[in-house]
């Protein structure tokens, strides 16, 4: 039943992995409105051809399909009066369609050559013609799979001489494609290396040594070592990245206590100068007393 052949119809559209393009195979069943020429003795010259086809697709576009059709309601008014007219309709179409494969509409012109069985009017016999058809239309594919068509075709009998119509609506299926193609996946293009690290230049320690004199007893800086320690200074400011750790020394006379102290005071007042005097940053001079650990004399 009607019925049952629509709802295979929808059913088999779950079939996605099957595409439209070379290879597919469609079938479709279709009715037509048959207008006849009036040398035919025809009643109202027109009636109706219920049929199918199948076709296969040699490319994407190019498509050779076979269909079928049987003539109903179709009443002669010959000489012997009224009566219902039998017939058929065998033909054999290429199929050019335009636009991409795929969900949307595809129109298409068509060409081949069909054979027509139809009772005669006017007796008992058959008319069997060979016909040159001729066609437009457009399909219309709500998946994959499903379409429905509408078209026309000319109809030249070409053993008559005469030219007839046909104007019709079809449903179908089309399957047995190839599988479309997986995209191909997209590869992030691999980062620039990064340049190596140049390597840290190596701190070097140099040693340096000012010889700056105190009184006995005494951590204040003298006079005369100014000159040795703004020297230092300007090699510090020249080299910013560089540090620098004052020792302030003692001789052995007193308590291990007191000489701890003076060397210390004394250390940081060689580097008071370097900081407040000649401008090197805090952070970069330390001060140290080594007492009577390393004592000068």
């Amino acid at each position: 039943t009607l019925g049952v052949v629509i709802g295979s119809l929808v059913a088999a559209t779950s079939f996605g992995a099957l595409a439209q393009g070379q290879g597919a195979v469609e079938v479709e069943g279709f009715v037509n409105r048959y207008f006849t020429d009036v040398q035919r003795d025809y009643a109202h010259n027109e009636g109706n051809l219920f049929g199918g086809s199948i076709g296969y697709y040699l490319t994407d576009d190019v498509e050779l399909a076979l269909s079928y059709g049987e003539y109903h309601d179709l009443r002669g008014e010959g000489s012997r009066g009224s009566k219902n007219i039998k017939g058929n309709l065998t033909d054999l179409k290429a199929i050019y369609h335009f636009g991409q494969p795929g969900v949307g509409l595809r129109p298409y012109v068509s060409a081949g050559f069909g054979h027509q069985s139809i009772g005669d009017a006017n007796g008992g016999g058959r008319n069997r013609s060979t016909l040159a058809i001729a066609g437009a239309g457009a399909k219309y594919y709500f998946t994959e799979m499903f379409y429905a068509r509408a078209g026309v075709d000319a109809l030249y009998n070409i053993d008559q001489g005469d030219t007839e119509w046909q104007a019709g609506v079809g449903v179908g299926l089309n399957f047995g494609g190839g599988s479309k193609p997986a995209p191909a996946p997209v590869v992030a293009a691999a980062p620039e290396p990064m340049p190596e690290p140049a390597p840290e230049p190596a701190l070097e320690t140099v040693r340096v040594e000012l010889d700056v004199k105190f009184d006995f007893d005494k951590d204040r800086v003298k006079e005369e070592s100014y000159g040795d320690i703004k020297n230092l200074a300007d090699f510090m400011n020249q080299y910013p990245q560089t540090t620098t750790t004052v020792e302030g020394h003692t001789d052995s006379i007193g308590s291990d206590a007191y000489n701890q102290g003076l060397s210390e005071r004394r250390a940081n007042a060689v580097r008071n100068v370097l900081v407040n005097q000649y401008g090197v940053d805090g952070s970069r001079v330390n001060a140290v007393g080594y007492g009577k650990t390393r004592p000068v004399a």
